[in-house]
């Protein structure tokens, strides 16, 4: 009766053992879910510092349009389509 009870106390450590390590929610998979999530917030600052990037290249060029085309209107004397131009002599 002992040898029993102790054959199956060992048979069920080595199952929870294999569980443990090898089965689903395993410390090897636990492991491997980290790896990836590590990799993933790497990637997701990457992607954060290139948008950051693009949206004040995105405002440069929105002013550096607004600055040319007053230059224009000032310099060459510039009207819109939608525009109507007055001339005005003193």
């Amino acid at each position: 009766m002992r040898r029993l009870v102790i054959s199956v106390l060992t048979l069920t450590f080595i199952f929870f053992q294999t569980q443990l390590w090898f089965g689903e929610g395993s410390i090897s998979e636990l492991l491997n879910t980290r790896e990836q999530i590590e990799r993933q917030q790497s990637e997701n600052e990457r992607l954060y510092r290139r948008n950051r990037s693009l949206a004040a290249e995105v405002v440069e060029l929105q002013n550096g349009l607004e600055i040319v085309e007053e230059q224009a209107r000032v310099d060459l004397g510039m009207v819109r389509k939608d525009e109507t131009f007055y001339l005005i002599y003193d």
